[in-house]
Protein backbone atom coordinates (compact mmCIF):
# COMPACT_ATOMS: atom_id res chain seq x y z
CA UNK A 1 0.00 0.00 0.00
CA UNK A 2 1.58 2.93 -0.87
CA UNK A 3 2.11 5.68 1.26
CA UNK A 4 0.86 9.51 0.39
CA UNK A 5 1.57 12.89 2.31
CA UNK A 6 -0.65 15.78 2.57
CA UNK A 7 0.14 18.53 0.05
CA UNK A 8 1.05 21.84 1.88
CA UNK A 9 -1.67 23.92 1.10
CA UNK A 10 0.34 27.24 -0.04
CA UNK A 11 2.57 25.30 -2.43
CA UNK A 12 0.20 22.97 -3.74
CA UNK A 13 -1.23 24.11 -7.21
CA UNK A 14 -4.66 22.58 -6.21
CA UNK A 15 -4.93 24.30 -3.28
CA UNK A 16 -8.16 26.84 -2.09
CA UNK A 17 -7.19 30.45 -2.09
CA UNK A 18 -6.19 31.14 1.61
CA UNK A 19 -9.20 31.62 3.60
CA UNK A 20 -10.23 35.95 4.67
CA UNK A 21 -8.74 36.67 7.77
CA UNK A 22 -11.02 36.69 10.43
CA UNK A 23 -12.27 40.01 11.45
CA UNK A 24 -10.78 41.83 14.18
CA UNK A 25 -11.63 40.89 17.89
CA UNK A 26 -14.08 43.70 19.41
CA UNK A 27 -12.81 45.96 21.82
CA UNK A 28 -13.28 44.85 25.15
CA UNK A 29 -16.52 46.20 27.40
CA UNK A 30 -15.92 48.71 29.28
CA UNK A 31 -15.47 47.60 32.77
CA UNK A 32 -19.02 47.27 35.00
CA UNK A 33 -19.81 50.41 37.36
CA UNK A 34 -18.97 50.74 40.19
CA UNK A 35 -21.33 48.06 42.26
CA UNK A 36 -23.99 48.97 44.31
CA UNK A 37 -26.93 47.65 46.90
CA UNK A 38 -24.58 44.37 47.47
CA UNK A 39 -24.55 43.77 51.13
CA UNK A 40 -21.05 44.37 52.91
CA UNK A 41 -18.86 41.92 54.67
CA UNK A 42 -20.09 40.67 57.98
CA UNK A 43 -16.78 40.18 60.38
CA UNK A 44 -14.52 41.89 62.74
CA UNK A 45 -17.26 42.46 65.23
CA UNK A 46 -17.57 41.26 68.67
CA UNK A 47 -19.87 38.46 69.22
CA UNK A 48 -20.48 38.98 73.19
CA UNK A 49 -20.98 42.52 73.11
CA UNK A 50 -23.35 43.01 69.89
CA UNK A 51 -25.58 40.08 71.70
CA UNK A 52 -27.48 41.44 74.33
CA UNK A 53 -29.25 38.51 75.13
CA UNK A 54 -26.48 36.58 75.62
CA UNK A 55 -24.99 38.96 78.22
CA UNK A 56 -28.36 38.81 79.77
CA UNK A 57 -28.74 35.07 80.25
CA UNK A 58 -24.83 34.80 81.21
CA UNK A 59 -25.31 37.19 84.02
CA UNK A 60 -29.24 36.06 84.98
CA UNK A 61 -27.23 32.61 85.37
CA UNK A 62 -24.39 33.57 87.74
CA UNK A 63 -21.78 34.04 85.40
CA UNK A 64 -21.37 37.86 85.24
CA UNK A 65 -18.12 37.27 86.88
CA UNK A 66 -17.01 36.06 83.73
CA UNK A 67 -18.30 38.76 81.41
CA UNK A 68 -15.15 40.55 80.51
CA UNK A 69 -13.21 37.24 79.75
CA UNK A 70 -16.23 36.77 77.34
CA UNK A 71 -16.30 40.37 75.80
CA UNK A 72 -12.20 39.59 75.13
CA UNK A 73 -13.28 36.58 73.67
CA UNK A 74 -15.86 37.59 71.76
CA UNK A 75 -13.51 40.16 69.90
CA UNK A 76 -10.95 37.46 69.27
CA UNK A 77 -13.34 34.94 67.64
CA UNK A 78 -15.38 37.50 65.61
CA UNK A 79 -12.50 38.63 63.50
CA UNK A 80 -12.04 38.08 59.96
CA UNK A 81 -9.28 35.94 59.92
CA UNK A 82 -11.09 33.36 62.09
CA UNK A 83 -13.88 33.17 60.31
CA UNK A 84 -11.89 32.43 57.20
CA UNK A 85 -9.99 29.70 58.98
CA UNK A 86 -13.85 28.42 59.25
CA UNK A 87 -14.50 28.27 55.55
CA UNK A 88 -11.14 26.94 54.69
CA UNK A 89 -11.61 24.00 57.38
CA UNK A 90 -14.44 23.15 56.01
CA UNK A 91 -13.00 23.68 51.62
CA UNK A 92 -9.96 21.31 52.91
CA UNK A 93 -11.61 18.37 55.49
CA UNK A 94 -9.24 16.14 56.60
CA UNK A 95 -7.53 13.56 54.46
CA UNK A 96 -6.71 9.18 55.52
CA UNK A 97 -3.25 8.17 54.80
CA UNK A 98 -3.31 4.37 55.92
CA UNK A 99 0.25 3.79 54.74
CA UNK A 100 3.71 5.69 54.93
CA UNK A 101 6.20 5.87 52.12
CA UNK A 102 7.46 2.48 53.50
CA UNK A 103 4.35 0.21 53.56
CA UNK A 104 3.90 0.73 57.26
CA UNK A 105 0.19 0.70 58.57
CA UNK A 106 -0.04 4.43 60.03
CA UNK A 107 -4.04 5.66 59.37
CA UNK A 108 -2.64 9.70 60.12
CA UNK A 109 -5.19 12.34 59.49
CA UNK A 110 -3.79 15.22 57.94
CA UNK A 111 -5.62 18.56 58.64
CA UNK A 112 -5.47 22.06 56.73
CA UNK A 113 -3.85 24.54 59.13
CA UNK A 114 -6.27 26.40 59.36
CA UNK A 115 -8.50 23.32 61.28
CA UNK A 116 -5.11 23.68 63.68
CA UNK A 117 -5.23 26.98 64.11
CA UNK A 118 -9.30 27.09 65.45
CA UNK A 119 -8.31 24.30 67.69
CA UNK A 120 -5.34 26.00 69.40
CA UNK A 121 -7.85 29.14 70.15
CA UNK A 122 -10.83 26.85 71.28
CA UNK A 123 -8.03 24.85 73.71
CA UNK A 124 -6.20 28.72 74.45
CA UNK A 125 -10.13 29.61 75.77
CA UNK A 126 -10.72 26.36 77.64
CA UNK A 127 -13.33 25.28 75.93
CA UNK A 128 -12.59 21.71 75.51
CA UNK A 129 -11.98 21.60 79.70
CA UNK A 130 -12.20 25.14 81.87
CA UNK A 131 -15.10 23.83 84.29
CA UNK A 132 -13.32 20.89 85.34
CA UNK A 133 -9.75 22.99 86.16
CA UNK A 134 -11.20 23.69 89.97
CA UNK A 135 -8.75 26.28 91.74
CA UNK A 136 -7.58 25.10 95.28
CA UNK A 137 -10.16 22.14 94.26
CA UNK A 138 -13.00 23.90 94.79
CA UNK A 139 -15.22 24.21 91.43
CA UNK A 140 -15.20 27.68 89.68
CA UNK A 141 -18.61 29.53 90.10
CA UNK A 142 -20.24 30.23 87.11
CA UNK A 143 -17.80 28.21 85.05
CA UNK A 144 -20.24 25.73 82.71
CA UNK A 145 -22.81 28.52 82.00
CA UNK A 146 -19.28 30.68 80.80
CA UNK A 147 -17.61 27.95 78.83
CA UNK A 148 -21.88 27.41 77.20
CA UNK A 149 -21.52 31.19 75.98
CA UNK A 150 -18.30 31.22 75.11
CA UNK A 151 -18.92 27.52 72.72
CA UNK A 152 -21.99 29.18 71.40
CA UNK A 153 -20.08 32.18 70.04
CA UNK A 154 -17.71 29.80 68.78
CA UNK A 155 -20.46 27.60 67.18
CA UNK A 156 -21.50 30.87 64.93
CA UNK A 157 -17.48 30.45 63.10
CA UNK A 158 -17.11 26.42 62.71
CA UNK A 159 -18.60 23.55 64.35
CA UNK A 160 -16.36 20.79 63.09
CA UNK A 161 -13.88 21.39 65.66
CA UNK A 162 -16.46 21.37 68.41
CA UNK A 163 -16.72 17.63 67.72
CA UNK A 164 -13.85 17.03 69.90
CA UNK A 165 -13.94 19.72 72.23
CA UNK A 166 -17.31 18.81 73.42
CA UNK A 167 -16.43 14.92 73.72
CA UNK A 168 -13.80 16.15 75.61
CA UNK A 169 -15.72 18.25 77.56
CA UNK A 170 -18.36 15.08 78.35
CA UNK A 171 -15.34 12.68 78.60
CA UNK A 172 -13.76 14.32 81.44
CA UNK A 173 -17.10 14.16 83.83
CA UNK A 174 -17.10 10.29 83.07
CA UNK A 175 -13.09 9.46 83.93
CA UNK A 176 -13.71 11.68 87.50
CA UNK A 177 -15.55 8.90 88.58
CA UNK A 178 -12.57 6.52 88.17
CA UNK A 179 -9.11 7.79 90.51
CA UNK A 180 -6.91 5.68 88.09
CA UNK A 181 -7.70 7.03 84.97
CA UNK A 182 -8.32 10.64 86.33
CA UNK A 183 -5.10 10.29 88.07
CA UNK A 184 -3.18 9.30 84.30
CA UNK A 185 -5.43 11.52 81.90
CA UNK A 186 -7.08 14.84 83.31
CA UNK A 187 -3.61 16.36 83.73
CA UNK A 188 -3.09 16.57 80.08
CA UNK A 189 -6.88 17.21 79.38
CA UNK A 190 -7.40 19.95 81.63
CA UNK A 191 -4.47 21.91 79.85
CA UNK A 192 -5.05 24.86 77.72
CA UNK A 193 -2.86 23.43 75.19
CA UNK A 194 -3.73 22.05 71.59
CA UNK A 195 -1.36 19.24 71.06
CA UNK A 196 -1.76 17.66 67.35
CA UNK A 197 1.05 15.30 67.72
CA UNK A 198 0.30 11.96 67.16
CA UNK A 199 2.26 10.61 69.99
CA UNK A 200 1.58 8.72 73.26
CA UNK A 201 -0.74 10.70 76.16
CA UNK A 202 2.26 10.73 78.53
CA UNK A 203 4.28 13.10 75.95
CA UNK A 204 1.59 15.34 75.29
CA UNK A 205 1.37 18.96 76.71
CA UNK A 206 -2.94 18.66 75.81
CA UNK A 207 -5.19 15.41 74.66
CA UNK A 208 -8.43 15.14 73.39
CA UNK A 209 -11.02 12.60 73.47
CA UNK A 210 -13.48 10.98 71.04
CA UNK A 211 -16.20 8.56 71.24
CA UNK A 212 -17.63 5.39 69.63
CA UNK A 213 -20.77 3.84 70.63
CA UNK A 214 -22.59 2.98 67.72
CA UNK A 215 -22.27 -0.10 64.70
CA UNK A 216 -23.82 -1.28 61.55
CA UNK A 217 -26.41 -3.64 62.84
CA UNK A 218 -27.98 -1.52 65.23
CA UNK A 219 -27.17 2.27 65.15
CA UNK A 220 -29.22 3.90 68.22
CA UNK A 221 -29.87 0.42 69.85
CA UNK A 222 -26.09 -0.13 71.14
CA UNK A 223 -27.75 -3.27 73.47
CA UNK A 224 -26.96 -5.06 70.03
CA UNK A 225 -23.66 -4.06 70.03
CA UNK A 226 -21.01 -7.13 69.17
CA UNK A 227 -17.70 -5.71 70.03
CA UNK A 228 -16.30 -8.07 72.07
CA UNK A 229 -14.05 -7.47 75.30
CA UNK A 230 -11.80 -9.83 77.01
CA UNK A 231 -10.24 -9.09 80.38
CA UNK A 232 -6.34 -10.06 80.62
CA UNK A 233 -3.97 -11.19 83.27
CA UNK A 234 -2.99 -7.45 83.80
CA UNK A 235 -6.38 -6.62 84.03
CA UNK A 236 -6.71 -4.69 80.64
CA UNK A 237 -8.93 -5.38 78.27
CA UNK A 238 -8.50 -6.50 74.80
CA UNK A 239 -11.44 -5.25 72.19
CA UNK A 240 -12.28 -7.35 68.88
CA UNK A 241 -15.15 -5.62 66.69
CA UNK A 242 -15.97 -2.47 64.78
CA UNK A 243 -17.92 0.86 65.24
CA UNK A 244 -19.81 2.47 62.45
CA UNK A 245 -18.98 5.74 63.55
CA UNK A 246 -15.73 6.52 65.79
CA UNK A 247 -15.95 10.13 65.90
CA UNK A 248 -12.58 12.18 65.44
CA UNK A 249 -10.08 9.22 65.20
CA UNK A 250 -7.24 11.55 65.62
CA UNK A 251 -8.26 12.12 69.27
CA UNK A 252 -5.53 10.52 72.15
CA UNK A 253 -8.50 8.37 73.12
CA UNK A 254 -11.77 7.39 73.15
CA UNK A 255 -14.68 6.08 75.51
CA UNK A 256 -16.24 2.75 73.30
CA UNK A 257 -18.92 0.38 74.41
CA UNK A 258 -18.39 -3.64 74.21
CA UNK A 259 -19.83 -6.52 75.68
CA UNK A 260 -18.49 -8.30 78.02
CA UNK A 261 -19.20 -11.56 80.42
CA UNK A 262 -21.55 -9.21 82.41
CA UNK A 263 -23.14 -7.19 79.83
CA UNK A 264 -22.04 -3.63 77.63
CA UNK A 265 -19.23 -2.40 79.22
CA UNK A 266 -17.42 1.07 78.93
CA UNK A 267 -13.85 1.25 77.71
CA UNK A 268 -11.38 4.15 77.45
CA UNK A 269 -9.33 3.22 74.31
CA UNK A 270 -6.06 5.21 73.96
CA UNK A 271 -4.79 5.69 70.13
CA UNK A 272 -1.08 5.21 71.04
CA UNK A 273 -0.13 2.76 73.63
CA UNK A 274 2.65 3.91 76.46
CA UNK A 275 5.26 2.14 74.46
CA UNK A 276 4.80 4.73 71.74
CA UNK A 277 3.02 1.69 69.32
CA UNK A 278 -0.32 2.22 67.63
CA UNK A 279 -3.03 0.27 68.97
CA UNK A 280 -5.28 -2.38 67.14
CA UNK A 281 -7.48 0.45 65.92
CA UNK A 282 -7.97 0.19 62.13
CA UNK A 283 -9.36 3.22 60.22
CA UNK A 284 -11.36 1.97 57.37
CA UNK A 285 -12.40 5.47 56.02
CA UNK A 286 -13.30 8.41 56.63
CA UNK A 287 -17.34 9.29 56.22
CA UNK A 288 -18.64 11.57 53.25
CA UNK A 289 -20.59 12.91 55.20
CA UNK A 290 -23.26 16.29 54.14
CA UNK A 291 -21.72 18.49 57.30
CA UNK A 292 -19.22 18.92 59.62
CA UNK A 293 -16.75 17.94 56.63
CA UNK A 294 -13.49 19.81 58.62
CA UNK A 295 -14.32 17.44 61.28
CA UNK A 296 -13.19 12.89 60.72
CA UNK A 297 -15.60 10.78 61.57
CA UNK A 298 -14.62 7.41 60.85
CA UNK A 299 -15.28 3.50 60.68
CA UNK A 300 -13.19 1.42 62.40
CA UNK A 301 -11.77 -2.32 62.99
CA UNK A 302 -10.60 -3.73 66.60
CA UNK A 303 -8.23 -6.22 65.96
CA UNK A 304 -6.85 -6.99 69.80
CA UNK A 305 -7.14 -2.94 70.75
CA UNK A 306 -5.79 -2.64 74.50
CA UNK A 307 -8.28 -0.85 76.51
CA UNK A 308 -9.13 0.12 79.99
CA UNK A 309 -12.39 -0.54 81.75
CA UNK A 310 -14.18 2.39 82.84
CA UNK A 311 -16.85 2.26 85.35
CA UNK A 312 -18.39 -1.30 86.47
CA UNK A 313 -18.94 -4.41 84.12
CA UNK A 314 -22.43 -4.20 82.46
CA UNK A 315 -23.02 -0.57 83.31
CA UNK A 316 -21.64 1.08 80.22
CA UNK A 317 -24.64 2.87 78.97
CA UNK A 318 -25.17 4.68 82.12
CA UNK A 319 -21.03 5.12 81.74
CA UNK A 320 -20.93 6.65 78.61
CA UNK A 321 -24.07 8.77 79.33
CA UNK A 322 -22.58 10.54 82.14
CA UNK A 323 -20.36 11.31 78.99
CA UNK A 324 -23.08 11.99 76.46
CA UNK A 325 -25.01 14.27 78.73
CA UNK A 326 -22.62 16.87 78.24
CA UNK A 327 -22.37 16.24 74.89
CA UNK A 328 -26.26 16.92 74.26
CA UNK A 329 -25.81 20.13 76.33
CA UNK A 330 -23.45 20.72 73.69
CA UNK A 331 -25.96 20.13 70.71
CA UNK A 332 -28.25 22.70 71.99
CA UNK A 333 -25.37 25.27 72.27
CA UNK A 334 -24.03 24.38 69.02
CA UNK A 335 -27.71 24.84 67.11
CA UNK A 336 -28.23 27.78 69.01
CA UNK A 337 -24.93 29.83 68.33
CA UNK A 338 -25.72 28.56 64.65
CA UNK A 339 -29.19 30.36 64.96
CA UNK A 340 -27.52 33.52 66.33
CA UNK A 341 -24.88 33.73 63.58
CA UNK A 342 -28.15 33.28 60.88
CA UNK A 343 -30.56 35.62 62.47
CA UNK A 344 -27.45 38.12 62.83
CA UNK A 345 -26.45 37.68 58.59
CA UNK A 346 -29.91 38.00 58.23
CA UNK A 347 -30.42 41.33 59.77
CA UNK A 348 -27.34 42.82 58.31
CA UNK A 349 -28.31 41.67 54.77
CA UNK A 350 -32.33 43.26 55.45
CA UNK A 351 -30.41 46.69 56.56
CA UNK A 352 -28.17 47.33 53.11
CA UNK A 353 -30.40 45.49 50.78
CA UNK A 354 -32.91 47.82 49.02
CA UNK A 355 -35.61 46.14 47.07
CA UNK A 356 -38.36 47.45 45.31
CA UNK A 357 -37.67 51.16 46.61
CA UNK A 358 -36.89 50.34 50.38
CA UNK A 359 -34.64 48.64 52.55
CA UNK A 360 -35.59 45.05 52.83
CA UNK A 361 -35.55 45.83 57.15
CA UNK A 362 -38.43 48.63 56.29
CA UNK A 363 -41.30 46.06 53.92
CA UNK A 364 -43.78 44.73 56.08
CA UNK A 365 -43.55 40.96 55.18
CA UNK A 366 -40.03 41.06 55.72
CA UNK A 367 -39.63 42.56 59.24
CA UNK A 368 -42.72 39.95 60.41
CA UNK A 369 -40.30 37.13 58.96
CA UNK A 370 -37.11 38.79 61.04
CA UNK A 371 -38.88 39.45 63.86
CA UNK A 372 -40.08 35.51 63.93
CA UNK A 373 -36.30 34.24 63.74
CA UNK A 374 -35.06 36.84 65.83
CA UNK A 375 -37.93 35.37 68.62
CA UNK A 376 -36.46 32.04 68.11
CA UNK A 377 -32.74 32.41 68.12
CA UNK A 378 -33.30 34.31 71.58
CA UNK A 379 -35.53 31.60 73.01
CA UNK A 380 -32.64 28.96 72.29
CA UNK A 381 -30.40 31.17 73.69
CA UNK A 382 -31.97 31.53 76.89
CA UNK A 383 -32.34 27.75 77.11
CA UNK A 384 -29.35 26.90 76.17
CA UNK A 385 -27.61 29.34 78.42
CA UNK A 386 -30.28 28.18 81.26
CA UNK A 387 -29.89 24.32 80.26
CA UNK A 388 -25.97 25.20 81.06
CA UNK A 389 -26.50 26.01 85.04
CA UNK A 390 -28.46 22.57 85.55
CA UNK A 391 -25.59 21.33 85.36
CA UNK A 392 -23.31 23.65 87.59
CA UNK A 393 -24.16 21.61 90.38
CA UNK A 394 -25.74 18.30 92.44
CA UNK A 395 -28.42 20.12 93.53
CA UNK A 396 -31.42 17.43 93.33
CA UNK A 397 -33.93 19.79 92.17
CA UNK A 398 -30.90 21.13 89.19
CA UNK A 399 -30.53 17.75 88.64
CA UNK A 400 -33.74 16.39 87.93
CA UNK A 401 -35.08 19.19 85.78
CA UNK A 402 -31.29 18.14 83.63
CA UNK A 403 -32.69 14.97 83.36
CA UNK A 404 -35.64 15.67 81.68
CA UNK A 405 -34.69 19.30 80.42
CA UNK A 406 -31.43 18.37 78.28
CA UNK A 407 -32.96 15.53 75.81
CA UNK A 408 -36.32 18.14 75.44
CA UNK A 409 -33.71 20.64 74.57
CA UNK A 410 -31.62 19.14 72.24
CA UNK A 411 -34.86 18.01 70.47
CA UNK A 412 -36.87 21.30 69.78
CA UNK A 413 -33.72 23.35 69.97
CA UNK A 414 -32.27 21.23 67.23
CA UNK A 415 -35.09 20.98 64.54
CA UNK A 416 -36.29 24.58 65.24
CA UNK A 417 -32.52 25.10 63.69
CA UNK A 418 -33.10 23.43 60.52
CA UNK A 419 -35.86 25.64 59.72
CA UNK A 420 -34.27 28.76 61.21
CA UNK A 421 -30.94 28.43 58.98
CA UNK A 422 -33.30 27.92 55.19
CA UNK A 423 -35.20 30.61 56.32
CA UNK A 424 -32.12 32.97 56.80
CA UNK A 425 -30.43 32.23 53.52
CA UNK A 426 -33.65 32.79 51.74
CA UNK A 427 -33.12 36.29 53.01
CA UNK A 428 -30.44 36.38 51.60
CA UNK A 429 -31.07 35.23 48.60
CA UNK A 430 -28.95 33.86 45.79
CA UNK A 431 -25.28 35.10 47.80
CA UNK A 432 -27.23 33.31 50.59
CA UNK A 433 -27.03 29.88 48.17
CA UNK A 434 -23.67 30.13 47.40
CA UNK A 435 -20.44 29.14 49.39
CA UNK A 436 -18.55 32.18 49.84
CA UNK A 437 -21.12 33.19 52.72
CA UNK A 438 -21.30 30.94 56.05
CA UNK A 439 -25.51 30.21 55.69
CA UNK A 440 -24.84 26.91 53.24
CA UNK A 441 -22.50 25.85 55.69
CA UNK A 442 -24.73 26.30 58.54
CA UNK A 443 -27.47 24.59 56.57
CA UNK A 444 -25.81 21.63 56.02
CA UNK A 445 -24.48 21.76 59.39
CA UNK A 446 -27.53 21.55 61.60
CA UNK A 447 -28.91 18.55 61.04
CA UNK A 448 -25.27 16.68 62.72
CA UNK A 449 -27.06 17.94 66.52
CA UNK A 450 -30.21 17.08 65.89
CA UNK A 451 -28.88 13.54 65.38
CA UNK A 452 -26.09 12.62 66.92
CA UNK A 453 -26.11 12.08 70.08
CA UNK A 454 -30.00 10.74 69.94
CA UNK A 455 -32.27 11.34 67.27
CA UNK A 456 -35.35 13.46 68.01
CA UNK A 457 -37.80 9.99 68.35
CA UNK A 458 -34.72 8.53 71.20
CA UNK A 459 -34.74 12.33 72.78
CA UNK A 460 -38.49 12.49 73.49
CA UNK A 461 -38.55 8.96 74.49
CA UNK A 462 -35.90 10.31 77.37
CA UNK A 463 -37.83 12.90 78.07
CA UNK A 464 -41.44 10.77 78.82
CA UNK A 465 -39.37 8.36 81.08
CA UNK A 466 -37.51 11.00 82.95
CA UNK A 467 -41.53 12.44 83.87
CA UNK A 468 -42.55 8.49 84.25
CA UNK A 469 -39.96 7.29 86.55
CA UNK A 470 -39.47 10.16 89.02
CA UNK A 471 -43.00 11.84 90.12
CA UNK A 472 -39.87 14.40 91.27
CA UNK A 473 -40.00 15.19 87.98
CA UNK A 474 -43.49 16.81 87.47
CA UNK A 475 -43.00 18.41 90.65
CA UNK A 476 -39.92 20.29 89.86
CA UNK A 477 -41.07 21.27 86.40
CA UNK A 478 -43.97 22.92 87.53
CA UNK A 479 -42.71 24.70 89.83
CA UNK A 480 -40.20 25.95 87.40
CA UNK A 481 -42.48 26.99 85.34
CA UNK A 482 -44.97 28.61 87.83
CA UNK A 483 -42.64 30.95 88.80
CA UNK A 484 -43.83 33.06 85.29
CA UNK A 485 -47.71 33.04 86.11
CA UNK A 486 -49.35 35.63 86.34
CA UNK A 487 -47.14 37.37 83.70
CA UNK A 488 -48.83 36.71 80.53
CA UNK A 489 -52.23 35.62 79.62
CA UNK A 490 -51.31 33.26 76.91
CA UNK A 491 -48.48 31.73 79.17
CA UNK A 492 -51.11 30.70 81.75
CA UNK A 493 -53.52 29.12 79.71
CA UNK A 494 -50.58 27.26 78.05
CA UNK A 495 -49.26 26.32 81.27
CA UNK A 496 -52.88 24.73 82.41
CA UNK A 497 -53.04 22.26 79.04
CA UNK A 498 -49.20 21.27 79.96
CA UNK A 499 -50.55 20.19 83.33
CA UNK A 500 -53.63 19.02 82.32
CA UNK A 501 -51.91 16.84 79.52
CA UNK A 502 -49.04 15.36 81.54
CA UNK A 503 -51.29 14.28 84.38
CA UNK A 504 -53.88 12.38 82.05
CA UNK A 505 -51.46 10.59 80.34
CA UNK A 506 -50.80 9.51 76.83
CA UNK A 507 -48.95 7.25 74.61
CA UNK A 508 -45.46 7.19 72.82
CA UNK A 509 -47.32 8.41 69.76
CA UNK A 510 -48.05 11.78 71.46
CA UNK A 511 -44.27 12.40 72.86
CA UNK A 512 -43.42 15.14 70.17
CA UNK A 513 -46.21 17.43 70.91
CA UNK A 514 -45.98 16.62 74.55
CA UNK A 515 -41.64 17.94 74.46
CA UNK A 516 -42.68 20.69 72.04
CA UNK A 517 -45.10 21.83 74.57
CA UNK A 518 -42.99 21.60 77.37
CA UNK A 519 -39.28 23.12 76.02
CA UNK A 520 -41.94 26.36 74.69
CA UNK A 521 -43.21 26.95 77.93
CA UNK A 522 -39.63 26.65 79.72
CA UNK A 523 -38.48 29.30 77.03
CA UNK A 524 -41.09 31.59 77.84
CA UNK A 525 -40.53 31.41 81.69
CA UNK A 526 -37.00 32.01 81.00
CA UNK A 527 -38.29 35.01 78.90
CA UNK A 528 -40.92 36.35 81.21
CA UNK A 529 -38.36 36.29 84.08
CA UNK A 530 -35.58 38.30 82.14
CA UNK A 531 -38.79 40.68 80.77
CA UNK A 532 -37.73 43.32 83.30
CA UNK A 533 -34.35 43.66 82.41
CA UNK A 534 -34.70 45.78 79.36
CA UNK A 535 -38.32 47.32 77.48
CA UNK A 536 -36.73 44.72 74.51
CA UNK A 537 -36.70 41.96 76.41
CA UNK A 538 -40.52 42.80 77.63
CA UNK A 539 -41.30 42.78 74.13
CA UNK A 540 -39.43 39.65 72.99
CA UNK A 541 -40.76 37.93 76.05
CA UNK A 542 -44.52 38.86 74.93
CA UNK A 543 -44.09 38.68 71.42
CA UNK A 544 -42.95 34.90 72.25
CA UNK A 545 -45.92 34.14 74.40
CA UNK A 546 -48.36 35.62 71.73
CA UNK A 547 -46.99 33.75 68.81
CA UNK A 548 -45.69 30.28 70.62
CA UNK A 549 -48.47 29.74 73.14
CA UNK A 550 -51.25 31.31 71.84
CA UNK A 551 -53.58 28.71 69.89
CA UNK A 552 -55.06 31.14 67.30
CA UNK A 553 -52.16 33.37 66.60
CA UNK A 554 -51.68 31.04 63.32
CA UNK A 555 -47.81 30.30 64.24
CA UNK A 556 -45.74 26.96 63.37
CA UNK A 557 -45.90 26.51 59.69
CA UNK A 558 -43.11 28.74 58.68
CA UNK A 559 -41.75 31.90 59.92
CA UNK A 560 -43.56 34.72 59.39
CA UNK A 561 -46.74 33.40 59.22
CA UNK A 562 -47.82 34.51 62.62
CA UNK A 563 -48.62 37.92 63.98
CA UNK A 564 -45.83 40.92 63.52
CA UNK A 565 -44.98 42.53 66.63
CA UNK A 566 -45.55 46.14 67.15
CA UNK A 567 -42.64 46.98 67.89
CA UNK A 568 -40.29 45.03 65.42
CA UNK A 569 -37.61 47.99 64.91
CA UNK A 570 -37.02 47.49 68.51
CA UNK A 571 -36.48 43.52 68.49
CA UNK A 572 -34.07 44.10 65.47
CA UNK A 573 -32.01 46.87 67.25
CA UNK A 574 -31.43 44.10 69.86
CA UNK A 575 -30.55 41.72 67.66
CA UNK A 576 -27.66 43.31 66.08
CA UNK A 577 -27.12 46.94 66.62
CA UNK A 578 -27.19 48.97 63.37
Amino acid sequence: MSGTFMSDPATSPAAAPPAAAPPAAAPPAAASPAVANQTPPLCDYNLFTTDEALQAAVSREGANAHAAQLARDGAAIGTAANFEHGRLANRHPPVLQRFNVRGERIDALEFHPSWHALMEGIAARGYHSAPWAHERGRPIAGAHVARAAGYLMQAQVECGTLCPTTMTYGAIAALRRDPDLARDWLPRLITRVYDSRDVPIERKHGGLVGMGMTEKQGGSDVRTNTTRAERTTDGSYRLNGHKWFFSAPQCDAHLVLAQTAAGLSCFLLPRRLPDGTRNGILIQRLKDKLGNRSNASSEVEFVDAWARLLGEEGRGVPTILEMGNYTRLDCVLGSAGMMRQAVVQAVHHARHRRAFGAPLCEQPLMRSVLADLILESEAATALAIRLARAFESDDTSEGTLRRALTSGAKFWVCKRGCELAAEAMEILGGNGYTEELTLARMLREMPVNSIWEGSGNIMCLDVLRAFGKSPATTEVVLRELSTARGQNRYFDAAFERFAAFQAEGFGEALARRFVQIFVTLMQAQLLLGAASGSAGARIVAEAFCATRLNPEAGWGAVFGAGSTPSDAGVLLDRAFAA
